[in-house]
């Protein structure tokens, strides 16, 4: 699908999606418990129904109500007949890989786009060593065996899904585990956002030190019932928007969370926009703001990269952002992918190992098509600068926005912008 934007004045008033993150812990833990949990303020993503679809494999019996989900489990794990599609969702992967591998059975993971070519080399070395085979192909990753309670040693510079997936399955263990996580520790953030989650669901760890954590074993998620965040890495989007170009304001996001993409506040903060707490609704306002460039470190908060390189581009001088080397193993490459996109705005970015710079300057209309690169964060982003640019443009592969948030081009359109969708 391709979409045209034109220019428009963008002002509104609109509700956070659901956190995706947030959704997928909830849901796994869900399946993991036994009896019936209710999750609520669901988005029915691509990446949300292939947790849904694995969660009904795992022997969870799903029940739709709206953006509400009832999932009753129980204890212990259906046959798997069949392979888990994953679809494109790398955290459907790598959370269920040994959370399933629980079973004890001979499981096939199976998924599309670029999800296979994203690294897995640390469950190809943690998990035999704990009794789990693992073998990865082109085509798929197939594991046998339940893994043992130990002490497993993880690299903390590489996504924090592969903890977060082991902290999920360990507590289920009759024996306690510890994980050593070798620093620098990388997106910690989302690592505490899969610990409270467990929490509600009546699993906890504990930190001794600054790097371990002691995981219990013998545990059992309880049911909960669990209403999901808005998204702060989905808001950043209208944020930026609306500090760049008209007055947004986004509701239903809480001012005190774990998210850790919550920072684009401090980050809008320190480009001179000033987002005020809206006295109804959990809501952020974004006035449009003479936007300077800053110093970013991305360590903790990844996926606002994309949207980060807009800023920049929408800043005056060059703006810097630090260990953002991790963007190259995501839906796509998506610091060449900006690259070859903001190139065609008459923006430089400039990459030295892990660290992006982007001078912002006089954005042009693009002479030809942009391309989300079949990412989601990209298309949004690529929508967002031609917005704030006041400047028409053409995005192929609109349609990978359903990987996180399918009612986004929707969304613009209620803010006023011209949006105009092509099969």
């Amino acid at each position: 699908m391709q979409v045209h934007i034109e220019p428009a004045a963008v002002k509104g008033v609109l509700s956070a999606p659901p956190s995706k993150s947030l959704a997928h812990r909830a849901l796994l833990c869900a399946a993991l418990a036994n009896g019936s949990s209710i999750v609520s303020r669901l988005e029915y993503s691509e990446d949300i129904e292939a947790t849904l679809r694995a969660a009904q494999q795992m022997g969870a019996r799903v029940l739709r109500e709206g953006g509400t989900v009832t999932m009753a489990a129980h204890a212990g794990f259906a046959t798997f007949i069949r392979p888990v599609d994953c679809g494109e969702s790398g955290s459907t992967l790598r959370f269920l890989i040994p959370m399933l591998s629980l079973s004890g059975q001979k499981i096939r993971f199976t998924g599309r786009g670029r999800l296979m070519q994203r690294p897995m080399q640390v469950y190809a070395e943690v998990l035999p060593a704990h009794g789990t085979r693992f073998t990865q192909d082109e085509n798929g990753i197939t594991v046998f065996g339940a893994p043992l309670a130990g002490e497993y040693n993880l690299p903390g510079d590489v996504s924090s899904q592969f903890i977060s997936g082991l902290l999920l399955a360990l507590p289920l263990l009759d024996s306690s585990s510890t994980l050593r996580i070798q620093p620098p520790f990388e997106s910690r953030s989302y690592v505490e956002l899969t610990r409270a989650m467990q929490a509600k669901f009546g699993v906890h760890s504990q930190w001794r030190g600054e790097n371990t954590l002691f995981i219990p074993g013998a545990q059992a998620y309880q049911p909960c019932r669990y209403a999901v965040e808005g998204d702060y890495s989905q808001a950043a989007f209208l944020a930026v928007l609306g500090a760049a170009a008209g007055d947004v304001t986004v509701t239903g996001l809480a001012e005190r969370t774990a998210q850790g993409d919550a920072v684009i506040l401090d980050i809008l903060r320190r480009c001179g926009a000033a987002p005020y707490r809206t006295t109804a609704n959990d809501g952020w306002r974004f006035l449009r703001a003479a936007l300077t460039a800053t110093d970013i470190d991305l360590a903790d908060c990844p996926d606002l990269g994309p949207i980060l390189m807009v800023l920049g581009a929408l800043c005056t001088g060059t703006t810097v952002i630090r260990n953002a080397g991790r963007l190259r193993l995501k839906e796509s490459d998506r610091i060449a992918a900006m690259q070859e996109e903001l190139a065609k705005f008459g923006i430089v970015l400039q990459a030295e190992g892990d660290t992006v710079t982007v001078a912002g300057g006089t954005l042009h209309a693009p002479a030809v098509p942009l391309s989300s690169h079949n990412d989601h964060r990209i298309a949004m982003s690529l929508a967002v600068l031609a917005l704030a640019a006041g400047v028409s443009a053409d995005i192929e592969g609109a349609e990978a926005v359903a990987k996180s948030w399918p009612g986004y081009w929707d969304a613009l359109a209620l803010l006023g912008a011209e949006v105009q969708k092509n099969a």
